[in-house]
């Protein structure tokens, strides 16, 4: 069962282009994890300085072992100063059905 992490970044004003430079130039950061299946960054359809990053992993037990690395430390220093809030929320995908359009 996949297990999906989805972060709402909440962006100090102006720095929106920056965050989005630094998160593609470290992405392989959590996509070079074993554990990981994919991450998406989204920007939100009516606040342009929020945005939500989707990551889909094997199972949360190898989320936890990257989530605690030194690895990841290092790449949300880099984000920090971008940040003037956020959270976090995990998930089991239950069921995925998809659109005709795909």
């Amino acid at each position: 069962m996949t297990f999906r992490v989805q972060i709402r970044f909440e962006i100090n004003p102006g720095m929106e282009k920056g965050f989005e430079d630094t998160w593609l130039s470290i992405g392989s950061v959590i996509t070079g994890d074993p554990g990981n299946i994919g991450q998406w960054l989204s920007r939100d359809a009516e606040d342009e300085s929020v945005y939500y990053v989707m990551s889909d992993w094997v199972d949360e037990k190898q989320f936890r072992e990257f989530e605690h690395s030194a690895a990841h430390v290092e790449h949300r220093t880099k984000l920090h100063p971008f940040r003037r809030g956020g959270s976090m929320a995990t998930m089991e995908i239950v069921h995925a059905l998809r659109g005709a359009a795909a």
